[in-house]
């Protein structure tokens, strides 16, 4: 899967902003990684970088009583090309608690910034205990029926849309034949579950188109994509075909949460 690593220049000012960021909040940035088009692989040469990150506070700061009240992201304003933003990693930890599909797709980018050493060892080693593959179909599905509704309707539509319908209806088919965690590459998806044919050909031409130039505006719809999509979504009419999986508890993860806390020395 050919994976354009971003420019030397480009990595710099990310790891420069993330070091801003760490001084700025008096925080440690565990991990950091390239989230979206870029990491899908489908990113056209003028996408933006959207960089997440997991950071933790000073151990004392979790010792607070009104830690309830506290903010536990890190939002930065969208500058240029650049969309950084992070999660707490006690908040983080709850939402891999819940299988939140988007941190389970973070720890899995092919583009890392930053890594502790050991850090995405420890996470990936309770993804079996914690990935649950109905909440995370639904979240998918949900994806892709907002992102049809909205922009996929009519003669003409947003081209690069169809990428974002696209995704998750196949990450929704992954799931259902069991393959356990959904790739990041949009192409294993594609090479998995789309066998070759007029469908697997319109999308490696909205490939082409997408990576080839400035991002996708407005065209005429392309009726392949249309007839596969409307026959998956009237398919997920009631939902993805699978079952609630057990849930293991919040043990590991608290035993996981204080092995990353640091005291205010460190």
């Amino acid at each position: 899967m050919n994976y354009p690593a971003p420019s030397d220049a480009i990595t710099a000012t990310i790891l420069e902003r993330l070091a801003i960021l760490e001084q700025t909040h008096a925080v440690r940035i565990l991990y950091a990684c390239e989230s979206g088009s870029r990491a899908w692989g489908f990113a056209s040469p003028d996408s933006d970088y959207d960089v997440r990150f997991i950071y933790v506070r000073p151990r004392d700061e979790y010792l607070r009583i009104d830690l309830e009240h506290r903010r536990d992201v890190i939002e930065c304003p969208i500058e240029g090309v650049f969309d950084i933003n992070g999660w707490d990693w006690r908040k983080a930890l709850q939402l891999m608690g819940k299988g939140n599909p988007p941190l389970f797709e973070w720890l899995h980018s092919p583009i890392i910034y930053r890594a502790e050493p050991g850090f995405c060892e420890a996470l990936q080693a309770l993804t079996p205990d914690y990935y649950a593959p109905l909440s995370c179909a639904w979240h998918y599905l949900h994806m892709a029926r907002g992102n049809y509704r909205e922009y996929l309707q009519g003669d003409r539509v947003r081209l690069k849309k169809y990428l974002y319908v696209l995704r998750p209806l196949l990450a929704v088919g992954w799931l259902e034949s069991g393959r356990g965690v959904v790739p990041m590459p949009f192409r294993e998806l594609v090479e998995t579950l789309i066998p070759p044919g007029a469908l697997h050909e319109a999308i490696a031409q909205l490939l082409r188109l997408k990576q080839g130039g400035e991002e996708l505006s407005w065209g005429p719809s392309i009726p392949a994509l249309n007839d596969w999509i409307k026959a998956e979504l009237m398919r997920l009419a009631e939902g993805p075909a699978l079952t609630p999986t057990p849930h293991l508890g919040l043990g590991p993860l608290n035993t996981l949460f204080r092995a990353w806390l640091t005291d205010e020395s460190s």
